[in-house]
């Protein structure tokens, strides 16, 4: 039996007797919080083996002056590379070490993809904060429920739904650092056959050069960035058992960059999406059919010496349905469609997967067993599968365990784009173990979890470049291997404290067959194997709550090109450590909140998130929100 077998083993079978007794109801507010992500519809936390962090709408809430990247960037085994440096710059999220293009985003379940990127990733910039209503991040393979990309997990943004039956709104203006001026509005109500909510944000900053000027001398120009967006959903509810959710979105941002590492430069970029469809359910009585479609169309123009303009259409159509055979017994089943293109002629590539998972649950002990069929117009068949059992012993201690396949179909970029496309490119597959425990101790204000993961991913794409005749081209050459663990513990030492720390630990390298023979590297480029984070919320009053958080990022690895040789090099990323800390006070009851959010409180500026770029300093915004 090899090592990750017998720890997977070991975990599954320990004895309850170690743990602590706790109160049962205090239990029930944790395991039974209810998430849709982790099997595709309502399941409480109880009875799945999934691992799934909730951002909270709350949380939300505590974190104004924040965007998306900052908030994700503070969860564990979350590093979104691009968070603190010019607020313009991209943003690449690392989930559990792998990069961005093994990561599926959706929003309100239904996936985004920008097949104009090379991988296929989505730019989270066009996703402002303020129309996010919760943030569900699921962790690990999850290609048999959601398809292709979700390799090493899924984040799904949920957005902000009517909650009053009278019409209300909610406006947020903060002022803060570098000139950012923030604005947001939102109207809504809920009806009984008809809600809405509207939403409009406004986001404009002078920035900093992006580029790090190492002499203080060189006078390099400002990188500013603004961002606009428009959200409109609607809720149909014709009858208690029907409803239909249709939505339009609209993003754009546009801004200046620097030329590269350590080099000045004032060209202009401008992107936008347009994201719209709808989704819906019929209840019946043994279950819930759920329907959904979406339509994603994002354009991205970049100009300077080698301006160039990126178009993408992503269409996506589901049906599924979630059954209760019986009370131990639940399927879910369904079929899925996608259609990558790049707005060229031949370069649309479709995917149809029907998939099913089985769910069984009896006791303390949960089962859910999945498989999914995939068949690619360009590539053929694939098929993925899953295996979850988990086992709640007395409500205090939850074992768990995952065994899952995933793959990532070439992007339609690395089939058909300009650069390097290789239309005979085979699919990145993927084979993931995991296991883990949660503890719920002192009536449940102490909770502990602990996961190891060991990821495997073959037929990895790679941009080759012939040296002799400097011809690049997409081919499946690596296999890469990337293991690690988790911990975190959350204690509520008394009402209205909230202690977290957390420690992520992650190693991966990278096996090539060059020259007949295997060479070995480590992967993990702009990933540190080791990161803690600190935090310390307290709502000292019925309206006045702060927080302050730590977060220590260990060192890195980057790559650098030089601009004249063209050759690459590795450059090694120093650890730092960055402190930040939030206040607010809510007036009127509630309708008014004034709050201070200060990053970077010691004006760090000295560390790289990518080599010869800069980082923000000190960080000071203010604000108000308004409710009514």
């Amino acid at each position: 039996m090899s090592k990750r077998h017998s720890f997977l083993f070991l975990l599954l079978a320990g004895s309850p007797a170690i743990y602590a007794q706790t109160s049962k109801d205090s239990t029930v507010r944790q395991l039974d919080l209810v998430v849709v992500t982790a099997t595709k519809s309502p399941k409480k936390l109880s009875e799945t083996g999934k691992v799934v962090t909730v951002i909270s709408r709350e949380e939300i809430d505590h974190s104004s002056g924040k965007d998306l990247s900052q908030i994700l960037n503070e969860q564990t085994g979350v590093i979104v590379n691009g968070s603190t440096s010019n607020p313009g710059k991209d943003k690449t999220i690392f989930l559990r070490g792998a990069s961005d293009k093994y990561t599926l985003i959706l929003l309100d379940g239904v996936p985004l993809n920008d097949p104009s990127q090379t991988g296929g990733q989505y730019d989270i910039r066009l996703i402002p904060v303020a129309q996010v209503e919760r943030v569900e991040i699921l962790k690990g393979s999850q290609s048999t429920l959601y398809g292709s990309n979700a390799v090493a997990g899924v984040i799904n943004i949920i957005t902000r739904k009517a909650a009053s039956e009278a019409t209300t709104g909610h406006g947020t203006f903060s002022y803060g650092a570098y000139n950012t001026l923030k604005g947001s509005a939102d109207f809504e109500r809920k009806g009984k056959i008809f809600d809405y909510d509207l939403n409009y944000q406004y986001i404009n900053t002078d920035g900093i050069s992006e580029a790090k000027d190492t002499t203080g001398k060189a006078g390099f120009p400002k990188n500013g960035y603004t961002l606009q967006s428009f959200q409109s959903s609607f809720g149909v509810h014709p009858t208690d058992a029907l409803t239909i959710n249709p939505y339009f979105r609209y993003s754009e941002n546009k801004g200046t960059f620097s030329s590269g590492p350590f080099a000045g430069g004032n060209d202009t970029y401008k992107g936008s999406l347009v994201n719209t469809g709808l989704t819906g359910n019929l209840k019946y009585r043994q279950g819930t059919v759920y329907a959904n479609f979406g339509y994603d169309y994002t354009q991205r123009y970049y100009g300077g010496q080698y301006a160039s303009t990126y178009q993408g259409r992503f269409y996506h159509g589901e049906a599924f349905v979630n059954h209760r055979l019986s009370p131990a017994w639940q399927l879910l089943a369904g079929v899925n469609f996608q259609s990558y293109s790049i707005v060229r002629p031949d370069t649309v590539n479709t995917i149809i997967s029907p998939y099913a998972s089985l769910f069984y649950k009896t006791g303390g002990l949960n089962v859910e067993l999945g498989g999914r069929f995939n068949h690619d117009n360009k590539y053929g068949d694939n098929f993925t599968y899953s295996f979850n059992p988990s086992y709640l012993i007395h409500r205090k201690v939850k074992l768990f365990t995952n065994i899952t396949s995933g793959f990532r179909p070439p992007s339609v970029n690395e089939l058909f784009g300009p650069y390097g496309a290789n239309p005979a490119l085979k699919p990145e597959r993927s084979y993931t173990e995991e296991g883990g425990a949660q503890l719920f101790l002192l009536d449940d204000r102490l909770t502990l979890t602990g996961d190891y993961f060991d990821r495997m991913i073959r037929n990895v794409i790679f941009y080759s470049t012939d040296p002799v005749t400097y011809q690049s081209l997409y081919i499946n050459r690596d296999q890469q291997h990337d293991h690690g663990i988790e911990g975190e513990i959350r204690y509520s030492p008394v009402k209205g404290l909230t202690l977290k720390a957390a420690y992520t630990y992650i190693d991966g390298k990278v096996t090539q067959k060059l020259s007949g023979k295997d060479t070995t590297f480590n992967n993990l480029i702009r990933v540190p194997k080791n990161n803690f984070q600190l935090y310390a919320g307290y709502q000292l009053t019925k309206a006045f709550f702060i927080n302050t958080s730590l977060q220590l990022t260990g060192k890195r690895q980057d790559q650098y090109f030089d601009p004249v040789t063209y050759v690459a090099s590795n450059v090694t990323l120093a650890s730092y450590a960055l402190w930040n800390a939030y206040a607010e006070y809510r007036l009127c009851t509630d309708n008014f909140k004034l709050f201070v959010d200060i990053k970077n409180i010691t004006n760090k500026k000295n560390y790289y998130e990518v080599y010869g770029y800069s980082v923000q300093g000190i960080n000071l915004t203010v604000g108000l929100s308004v409710k009514l």
